[in-house]
Protein backbone atom coordinates (compact mmCIF):
# COMPACT_ATOMS: atom_id res chain seq x y z
CA UNK A 1 0.00 0.00 0.00
CA UNK A 2 1.54 2.97 -1.37
CA UNK A 3 0.74 6.60 0.50
CA UNK A 4 2.30 9.77 -1.82
CA UNK A 5 2.52 12.15 0.85
CA UNK A 6 3.36 16.37 -1.05
CA UNK A 7 5.95 18.07 1.91
CA UNK A 8 8.53 16.39 3.24
CA UNK A 9 9.08 19.44 5.81
CA UNK A 10 9.10 19.01 9.66
CA UNK A 11 5.19 18.51 9.61
CA UNK A 12 5.06 16.04 6.72
CA UNK A 13 7.85 13.42 8.42
CA UNK A 14 6.42 14.50 12.16
CA UNK A 15 2.55 13.96 11.80
CA UNK A 16 1.41 13.05 8.78
CA UNK A 17 3.87 10.67 7.12
CA UNK A 18 4.62 9.00 10.90
CA UNK A 19 0.58 8.40 11.15
CA UNK A 20 0.58 7.19 7.47
CA UNK A 21 4.07 4.52 8.35
CA UNK A 22 2.26 3.20 11.41
CA UNK A 23 -0.84 2.37 9.50
CA UNK A 24 1.17 0.30 7.41
CA UNK A 25 1.41 2.44 4.31
CA UNK A 26 4.61 2.89 2.68
CA UNK A 27 5.20 6.46 2.33
CA UNK A 28 6.69 8.06 -0.45
CA UNK A 29 7.67 11.73 0.47
CA UNK A 30 7.33 14.60 -2.74
CA UNK A 31 9.25 17.67 -2.25
CA UNK A 32 10.94 20.40 -4.27
CA UNK A 33 14.13 20.38 -1.46
CA UNK A 34 16.76 18.01 -3.55
CA UNK A 35 19.03 17.62 -0.22
CA UNK A 36 15.90 16.24 1.81
CA UNK A 37 14.60 14.11 -1.16
CA UNK A 38 18.07 12.68 -1.95
CA UNK A 39 18.67 11.96 2.12
CA UNK A 40 15.13 10.48 2.06
CA UNK A 41 16.19 7.60 -0.55
CA UNK A 42 19.46 7.22 0.88
CA UNK A 43 18.80 6.40 4.27
CA UNK A 44 14.65 5.51 3.87
CA UNK A 45 14.15 6.56 7.22
CA UNK A 46 13.89 8.77 9.61
CA UNK A 47 13.41 9.59 13.67
CA UNK A 48 10.72 11.33 15.35
CA UNK A 49 11.27 12.33 18.97
CA UNK A 50 8.50 13.29 20.76
CA UNK A 51 8.71 16.61 23.21
CA UNK A 52 7.62 15.05 26.39
CA UNK A 53 9.43 14.33 29.53
CA UNK A 54 10.89 11.41 28.40
CA UNK A 55 11.44 12.17 24.69
CA UNK A 56 10.41 8.95 23.36
CA UNK A 57 11.37 8.15 20.00
CA UNK A 58 9.93 6.42 17.05
CA UNK A 59 11.66 5.56 13.66
CA UNK A 60 10.07 5.80 10.83
CA UNK A 61 11.17 3.47 8.33
CA UNK A 62 10.33 1.87 4.83
CA UNK A 63 10.05 5.69 3.34
CA UNK A 64 11.34 7.10 -0.09
CA UNK A 65 10.91 10.54 -1.66
CA UNK A 66 10.38 11.70 -5.33
CA UNK A 67 11.78 14.99 -6.81
CA UNK A 68 8.21 17.28 -6.72
CA UNK A 69 9.51 19.07 -10.03
CA UNK A 70 9.48 16.17 -12.48
CA UNK A 71 5.86 15.92 -13.00
CA UNK A 72 6.32 12.65 -14.67
CA UNK A 73 7.24 10.94 -11.69
CA UNK A 74 4.78 12.72 -9.29
CA UNK A 75 2.22 11.40 -11.73
CA UNK A 76 3.19 7.74 -12.43
CA UNK A 77 3.20 8.09 -8.35
CA UNK A 78 -0.36 9.13 -7.94
CA UNK A 79 -1.14 6.57 -10.38
CA UNK A 80 -0.31 4.03 -7.99
CA UNK A 81 -0.80 5.10 -4.75
CA UNK A 82 -4.06 4.16 -2.68
CA UNK A 83 -3.76 7.76 -0.91
CA UNK A 84 -2.64 11.34 -1.54
CA UNK A 85 -1.60 13.31 1.26
CA UNK A 86 -0.23 16.97 1.46
CA UNK A 87 1.49 19.55 4.11
CA UNK A 88 2.90 22.10 2.20
CA UNK A 89 1.23 25.51 2.68
CA UNK A 90 -2.66 25.55 1.09
CA UNK A 91 -0.49 28.32 -0.89
CA UNK A 92 1.32 25.88 -2.85
CA UNK A 93 -1.67 23.49 -3.35
CA UNK A 94 -2.34 24.86 -6.96
CA UNK A 95 1.19 24.41 -8.06
CA UNK A 96 0.91 20.74 -6.90
CA UNK A 97 -2.10 19.94 -8.79
CA UNK A 98 -0.69 19.52 -12.31
CA UNK A 99 0.68 16.26 -11.00
CA UNK A 100 -1.55 15.30 -9.50
CA UNK A 101 -4.38 15.57 -11.98
CA UNK A 102 -1.73 13.96 -14.26
CA UNK A 103 -1.73 10.99 -12.23
CA UNK A 104 -5.55 10.45 -12.11
CA UNK A 105 -5.88 11.05 -16.11
CA UNK A 106 -3.78 7.72 -15.76
CA UNK A 107 -5.39 6.02 -13.30
CA UNK A 108 -9.04 6.90 -15.70
CA UNK A 109 -7.64 5.50 -18.29
CA UNK A 110 -6.14 2.39 -16.50
CA UNK A 111 -9.94 2.11 -14.67
CA UNK A 112 -7.73 1.75 -11.42
CA UNK A 113 -9.04 1.58 -7.93
CA UNK A 114 -10.60 5.18 -6.28
CA UNK A 115 -8.32 7.24 -4.52
CA UNK A 116 -8.59 9.34 -2.04
CA UNK A 117 -6.78 12.70 -1.69
CA UNK A 118 -6.61 14.90 1.75
CA UNK A 119 -4.81 17.66 2.07
CA UNK A 120 -4.12 18.39 5.74
CA UNK A 121 -3.36 22.34 5.61
CA UNK A 122 -4.23 25.13 7.74
CA UNK A 123 -7.06 25.95 6.53
CA UNK A 124 -11.00 25.15 5.71
CA UNK A 125 -11.62 23.28 2.70
CA UNK A 126 -8.09 22.47 1.84
CA UNK A 127 -8.95 19.51 -0.17
CA UNK A 128 -11.40 20.95 -2.10
CA UNK A 129 -9.48 23.82 -3.03
CA UNK A 130 -6.95 21.57 -4.19
CA UNK A 131 -9.93 19.34 -6.06
CA UNK A 132 -10.96 23.24 -7.87
CA UNK A 133 -7.31 23.43 -8.91
CA UNK A 134 -7.01 19.86 -10.15
CA UNK A 135 -9.32 20.16 -12.27
CA UNK A 136 -8.23 23.11 -14.49
CA UNK A 137 -5.53 20.50 -15.37
CA UNK A 138 -8.13 18.15 -16.17
CA UNK A 139 -9.60 17.25 -20.06
CA UNK A 140 -13.28 17.38 -20.10
CA UNK A 141 -13.55 13.47 -20.43
CA UNK A 142 -11.72 13.20 -17.09
CA UNK A 143 -13.88 16.10 -15.24
CA UNK A 144 -16.58 13.81 -15.96
CA UNK A 145 -15.48 10.75 -14.19
CA UNK A 146 -12.95 12.65 -11.59
CA UNK A 147 -15.76 11.81 -9.10
CA UNK A 148 -15.62 8.02 -9.67
CA UNK A 149 -11.77 7.74 -9.20
CA UNK A 150 -11.21 10.49 -6.58
CA UNK A 151 -12.32 11.49 -3.65
CA UNK A 152 -11.54 14.90 -1.78
CA UNK A 153 -12.66 15.03 1.85
CA UNK A 154 -11.64 17.85 3.69
CA UNK A 155 -9.67 17.71 6.74
CA UNK A 156 -9.14 19.17 10.28
CA UNK A 157 -4.88 18.80 11.38
CA UNK A 158 -3.62 19.87 14.87
CA UNK A 159 0.09 19.29 15.92
CA UNK A 160 2.12 21.81 16.79
CA UNK A 161 5.65 21.09 15.14
CA UNK A 162 7.86 24.49 15.55
CA UNK A 163 11.03 25.46 13.57
CA UNK A 164 14.09 23.49 14.26
CA UNK A 165 17.63 22.54 13.89
CA UNK A 166 19.13 18.86 14.29
CA UNK A 167 22.35 17.71 13.15
CA UNK A 168 20.62 14.90 11.45
CA UNK A 169 18.14 17.30 8.91
CA UNK A 170 15.63 14.14 8.40
CA UNK A 171 15.12 14.36 12.85
CA UNK A 172 12.36 16.02 13.65
CA UNK A 173 10.56 16.83 17.31
CA UNK A 174 6.53 17.31 17.87
CA UNK A 175 4.21 17.32 20.48
CA UNK A 176 2.96 14.61 21.52
CA UNK A 177 -0.87 15.43 21.32
CA UNK A 178 -2.06 15.46 17.66
CA UNK A 179 -5.28 15.38 15.94
CA UNK A 180 -6.25 14.52 12.42
CA UNK A 181 -9.83 15.07 11.56
CA UNK A 182 -11.43 14.20 7.95
CA UNK A 183 -14.71 14.45 6.29
CA UNK A 184 -16.36 10.89 5.94
CA UNK A 185 -18.99 11.87 4.28
CA UNK A 186 -17.10 12.33 1.13
CA UNK A 187 -15.40 9.61 1.26
CA UNK A 188 -15.81 6.83 -1.37
CA UNK A 189 -17.07 3.38 -0.16
CA UNK A 190 -14.34 0.91 1.17
CA UNK A 191 -12.38 3.17 1.72
CA UNK A 192 -9.49 1.98 4.42
CA UNK A 193 -9.39 3.20 7.84
CA UNK A 194 -6.03 4.96 9.14
CA UNK A 195 -5.58 4.31 13.04
CA UNK A 196 -4.96 7.33 14.45
CA UNK A 197 -8.19 9.46 11.81
CA UNK A 198 -11.22 10.76 13.49
CA UNK A 199 -13.66 10.36 10.91
CA UNK A 200 -17.09 12.32 11.49
CA UNK A 201 -19.89 13.42 9.05
CA UNK A 202 -19.64 16.87 9.45
CA UNK A 203 -16.54 18.56 9.56
CA UNK A 204 -16.76 22.55 9.65
CA UNK A 205 -17.55 22.39 13.43
CA UNK A 206 -14.59 20.40 13.76
CA UNK A 207 -12.17 22.71 11.38
CA UNK A 208 -13.67 25.88 13.35
CA UNK A 209 -13.29 24.71 17.17
CA UNK A 210 -9.44 24.05 15.51
CA UNK A 211 -9.19 27.01 13.97
CA UNK A 212 -10.77 29.21 16.53
CA UNK A 213 -9.40 27.55 19.93
CA UNK A 214 -5.34 26.44 18.83
CA UNK A 215 -4.95 29.22 16.15
CA UNK A 216 -6.61 31.94 17.82
CA UNK A 217 -4.55 31.02 20.72
CA UNK A 218 -1.69 30.28 19.33
CA UNK A 219 -1.67 33.95 17.45
CA UNK A 220 -2.45 35.59 21.07
CA UNK A 221 0.21 34.36 22.89
CA UNK A 222 2.46 35.59 19.68
CA UNK A 223 1.21 39.06 19.29
CA UNK A 224 0.50 39.56 23.24
CA UNK A 225 3.93 38.02 24.48
CA UNK A 226 5.71 39.82 21.31
CA UNK A 227 4.49 43.08 22.81
CA UNK A 228 6.02 42.10 26.01
CA UNK A 229 9.11 41.37 24.61
CA UNK A 230 9.53 37.75 24.73
CA UNK A 231 10.86 35.20 22.27
CA UNK A 232 9.67 32.01 22.25
CA UNK A 233 5.34 31.27 23.14
CA UNK A 234 7.21 29.13 26.05
CA UNK A 235 8.51 31.79 27.95
CA UNK A 236 5.52 33.86 27.06
CA UNK A 237 3.14 31.32 28.51
CA UNK A 238 5.10 31.25 31.70
CA UNK A 239 3.95 34.80 32.27
CA UNK A 240 0.16 34.40 33.94
CA UNK A 241 -0.93 37.92 32.58
CA UNK A 242 -0.30 36.58 29.09
CA UNK A 243 -2.00 33.22 29.96
CA UNK A 244 -4.86 35.39 31.39
CA UNK A 245 -5.11 37.22 28.01
CA UNK A 246 -4.76 33.76 25.85
CA UNK A 247 -7.82 32.64 28.13
CA UNK A 248 -10.12 35.59 27.55
CA UNK A 249 -9.61 35.56 23.67
CA UNK A 250 -10.32 31.61 23.82
CA UNK A 251 -13.57 32.67 25.89
CA UNK A 252 -14.72 34.64 23.82
CA UNK A 253 -14.23 32.27 20.61
CA UNK A 254 -15.51 29.60 22.47
CA UNK A 255 -18.52 31.32 23.70
CA UNK A 256 -18.86 31.71 19.95
CA UNK A 257 -18.45 28.40 18.69
CA UNK A 258 -20.80 27.39 21.16
CA UNK A 259 -23.84 29.28 20.38
CA UNK A 260 -23.00 27.90 16.66
CA UNK A 261 -22.16 24.59 16.82
CA UNK A 262 -24.12 23.31 20.29
CA UNK A 263 -19.98 22.40 21.64
CA UNK A 264 -20.88 21.23 25.74
CA UNK A 265 -19.49 23.85 27.58
CA UNK A 266 -17.58 21.65 29.84
CA UNK A 267 -16.62 19.84 27.38
CA UNK A 268 -15.04 22.80 25.13
CA UNK A 269 -13.48 24.23 28.27
CA UNK A 270 -11.57 21.17 28.97
CA UNK A 271 -10.23 21.74 25.33
CA UNK A 272 -9.55 25.09 26.15
CA UNK A 273 -7.30 23.22 28.83
CA UNK A 274 -5.61 21.01 26.99
CA UNK A 275 -4.64 23.76 24.17
CA UNK A 276 -3.32 26.25 27.09
CA UNK A 277 -1.31 23.72 28.55
CA UNK A 278 0.30 22.51 25.03
CA UNK A 279 0.98 26.10 25.08
CA UNK A 280 2.78 25.92 27.65
CA UNK A 281 4.93 22.34 27.06
CA UNK A 282 8.83 23.44 28.27
CA UNK A 283 9.83 20.35 26.21
CA UNK A 284 9.20 22.26 22.98
CA UNK A 285 10.58 25.76 21.80
CA UNK A 286 8.32 27.60 19.42
CA UNK A 287 9.64 30.85 18.05
CA UNK A 288 7.16 33.89 18.37
CA UNK A 289 8.86 35.10 14.70
CA UNK A 290 7.28 31.67 13.34
CA UNK A 291 3.84 31.46 15.10
CA UNK A 292 2.77 35.87 14.50
CA UNK A 293 4.97 35.13 10.77
CA UNK A 294 2.24 36.35 8.41
CA UNK A 295 0.05 38.88 9.92
CA UNK A 296 -2.04 40.12 7.04
CA UNK A 297 -3.38 36.60 6.37
CA UNK A 298 -3.90 36.08 10.21
CA UNK A 299 -5.86 39.44 9.86
CA UNK A 300 -7.91 38.63 7.54
CA UNK A 301 -11.64 38.99 7.19
CA UNK A 302 -11.97 34.94 7.38
CA UNK A 303 -8.77 33.72 9.61
CA UNK A 304 -8.02 33.05 13.34
CA UNK A 305 -9.11 36.72 14.60
CA UNK A 306 -11.39 38.76 12.95
CA UNK A 307 -13.63 34.90 12.18
CA UNK A 308 -14.16 34.51 15.68
CA UNK A 309 -14.78 38.04 16.54
CA UNK A 310 -17.30 38.46 14.11
CA UNK A 311 -18.92 35.44 14.87
CA UNK A 312 -18.52 36.36 19.30
CA UNK A 313 -20.74 39.48 18.20
CA UNK A 314 -23.01 37.95 16.55
CA UNK A 315 -23.67 35.51 19.38
CA UNK A 316 -23.91 38.73 21.83
CA UNK A 317 -20.22 38.47 23.40
CA UNK A 318 -18.05 41.80 23.15
CA UNK A 319 -14.60 40.45 21.53
CA UNK A 320 -12.90 43.28 23.58
CA UNK A 321 -9.86 40.77 23.96
CA UNK A 322 -9.62 39.51 20.31
CA UNK A 323 -9.79 42.87 19.19
CA UNK A 324 -6.59 43.60 22.31
CA UNK A 325 -5.18 40.71 20.12
CA UNK A 326 -5.92 42.30 16.58
CA UNK A 327 -4.39 45.47 17.80
CA UNK A 328 -1.10 43.59 19.16
CA UNK A 329 -0.83 42.04 15.75
CA UNK A 330 -0.26 45.16 13.95
CA UNK A 331 2.82 45.97 15.90
CA UNK A 332 4.40 42.73 15.18
CA UNK A 333 7.13 44.01 13.16
CA UNK A 334 9.87 41.30 11.91
CA UNK A 335 12.03 41.72 9.54
CA UNK A 336 12.32 38.66 7.24
CA UNK A 337 8.70 38.28 7.27
CA UNK A 338 7.44 39.73 4.30
CA UNK A 339 3.82 40.34 5.32
CA UNK A 340 5.33 41.99 8.36
CA UNK A 341 6.96 44.40 6.59
CA UNK A 342 4.24 45.18 4.35
CA UNK A 343 1.85 45.93 7.49
CA UNK A 344 4.15 47.85 8.88
CA UNK A 345 4.46 50.07 5.65
CA UNK A 346 0.26 50.19 5.12
CA UNK A 347 0.64 51.29 9.22
CA UNK A 348 2.85 54.25 8.37
CA UNK A 349 1.24 55.12 5.15
CA UNK A 350 -2.40 55.37 5.81
CA UNK A 351 -2.67 54.86 10.24
CA UNK A 352 -4.10 52.61 12.78
CA UNK A 353 -7.76 53.24 11.45
CA UNK A 354 -7.17 53.01 7.67
CA UNK A 355 -4.96 49.94 7.85
CA UNK A 356 -7.44 47.74 10.29
CA UNK A 357 -10.42 48.53 7.22
CA UNK A 358 -8.07 47.59 4.29
CA UNK A 359 -7.18 43.99 6.32
CA UNK A 360 -9.53 43.35 8.31
CA UNK A 361 -12.15 44.31 5.95
CA UNK A 362 -13.99 45.65 8.83
CA UNK A 363 -15.60 49.28 7.97
CA UNK A 364 -14.67 52.44 10.66
CA UNK A 365 -18.30 52.37 11.67
CA UNK A 366 -18.68 48.31 12.97
CA UNK A 367 -17.91 47.69 16.64
CA UNK A 368 -15.03 45.35 16.46
CA UNK A 369 -12.81 48.03 14.29
CA UNK A 370 -13.44 50.84 16.78
CA UNK A 371 -12.40 48.31 19.20
CA UNK A 372 -9.50 47.57 17.72
CA UNK A 373 -8.65 50.90 17.27
CA UNK A 374 -8.85 52.42 20.23
CA UNK A 375 -7.27 48.90 22.07
CA UNK A 376 -4.43 50.35 19.55
CA UNK A 377 -4.58 53.63 20.93
CA UNK A 378 -4.78 52.69 24.56
CA UNK A 379 -1.61 50.98 24.40
CA UNK A 380 0.74 53.71 22.17
CA UNK A 381 -0.84 56.33 25.29
CA UNK A 382 1.23 53.69 27.92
Amino acid sequence: MIALHFGAGNIGRGFIGLLLSEAGYDVIFSDVNQELVQELQKRGEYTVTLANETHDQVVVTGVSAIDGTDLEQVASTVAKAELVTTAVGVNILKHIAKGIAQGIEQRIAAGAAPLHVIACENAIGGSSQLKAHVLEHLSDEAKAKLDQFAAFPDAAVDRIVPIQHHEDRLAVTVEPFHEWVVDESKMLKGYRVIEGVHYVQELQPYIERKLFTVNTGHASAAYIGNLLGYETIQQAMADEQVVDQVRAALAESGGALIARYQFDEAEHQRYIDTIIERFRNTELTDEISRVGRSPLRKLSPNDRLVRPALLAYEAGIEPKQLAKVMAAALRFDVKDDPESVELQQLMQQAGVSETVAKVTSLEADHPIHRMVVASYEAASAK
